[in-house]
């Protein structure tokens, strides 16, 4: 028996998935390019077993959990964030631990948007007479792995873009001068985002006006990650850029539309730096692009830290999906001084990019402004 989109019944499950989600949470930043995912056994009304999946290549959510219930398994239920695999890679089939325990009935939160998943799970489960009950929490769910659906489903990566910026937009003044605009609790937050994606990206003027090192300094990012790229069409990154470093704990991507000599690839890849040449779209690198070769790299979430062109560009192509704005409590002015987006900008306010499901908070003496990107002509 299956039921999906029944309130009355999925609320009853809600305390267990709620449960599943908390636990699902703890794997944030460090399971990619598998998606978290928490699970819990319960039999009698009382969780006997729970789970979540640490990192790619150990074992999934609901195969700790069956392993934690043991025997109390058999007749009981299990509620997972994820649609169970059917699939061997890395890690065996889930379905088959779900089987062999003698469990009676699995409620999951969403379908696996994976193209090898993607409902042969429910179909098994079905076919071998687990009660199955679906959709319970599926928002939540959906969201807590957005980049996971993102690359499964349009090939793409999840993208946040982060900005700290004076009240009147300014991300520096007109000579150039940026640090700090934000206080020192606003580059906190950015360390934390940095610990939960997969990638960080900035323009070449970063790199240059900044000397930034794009290490995630908070949390603790999985080795190799985030990984840094840097957009430069013109390959003007100096070798001597404190981001580019063997000893730095993950490698360096720049991106860029000339070919470099043997002699230039060398001298990046002694400072741990791999280039990347794209064919270009207007004079610059084609980000659309250089996004789908990041998942297929197995990165599935980016954050955008700057510059204001690199953000006007990820907007134009409809990249972004979030955006993270730290708003100081200064005006700083000048027709030179750079905006947090530049580019040619918009002919009329029907075609402007709007936030939804608005976030406004305060951090020390700083405004955040957390929220969803829309699209004109989007829902």
């Amino acid at each position: 028996m299956e039921a999906s989109g029944q309130i009355g019944r999925h609320a009853a499950h809600g305390d267990h998935m709620h449960r599943a989600l908390a636990l699902a949470r703890r794997g944030l930043g460090r399971t990619a390019p598998n998606p978290m995912v928490g699970a819990v056994v319960v039999r009698g009304g009382r969780i006997v077993g729970e789970g979540y999946h640490h990192r790619a290549g150990q074992p999934h959510a609901e195969v700790l959990a069956l392993r934690q219930a043991g025997p109390r398994a058999r007749g009981a239920t299990l509620y997972v964030t994820l649609e169970p695999c059917n699939h061997d890679g890395r890690t065996p089939p889930c379905c088959d631990a779900i089987l062999a325990s003698g469990i009676a009935r699995v409620v999951a939160a969403d379908r696996d948007p994976n193209p090898v998943t993607d409902g042969r799970g429910f179909a098994r489960l079905r076919r071998s007479r687990v009660r199955l009950v679906t959709g319970v929490l599926a928002r939540e769910a959906r969201d807590l792995n957005a980049p996971f659906h993102k690359a499964m489903r349009a090939g793409l990566p999840w993208v946040v873009a982060k900005i700290g910026q004076s009240v009147d937009g300014k991300i520096a003044t007109r000579t150039g001068q940026s640090r700090w605009i934000t206080s020192a609790a606003a580059r906190r937050l950015g360390h934390q985002w940095r610990s939960r994606v997969d990638a960080v990206l900035v323009g070449v003027n970063t790199v240059l006006q900044d000397d930034p090192r794009l290490s995630a300094r908070a949390g603790r990012p999985p080795a190799g990650r985030p990984m840094k790229i840097i957009v430069d069409s013109r390959l003007r990154t100096p070798v001597t850029a404190r981001c580019l470093s063997r000893q730095s704990p993950a490698p360096t991507l720049i991106a860029t539309t000339v070919r470099p000599s043997a002699r230039q690839r060398d001298a990046f890849a002694r400072r741990g730096a791999e280039l990347l040449t794209l064919p270009a779209r207007r004079g610059r690198v084609p980000l659309r692009r250089l996004c789908r070769v990041l998942v297929k790299r197995g990165l599935q979430s980016l954050l955008i830290e700057g510059g204001g062109e690199v953000l006007a560009g990820a907007l134009a192509e409809r990249l972004v999906d979030r955006v993270v704005w730290c708003i100081a409590p200064l005006i700083i002015g000048g027709r030179g001084a750079p905006s947090a987006v530049g580019g040619e900008g918009i002919p009329a306010l029907a075609r402007a990019v709007r936030l939804a499901d608005m976030r406004v908070s305060r951090l020390g003496p700083d405004l955040v402004v957390d929220a969803r990107v829309m699209y004109p002509g989007s829902r």
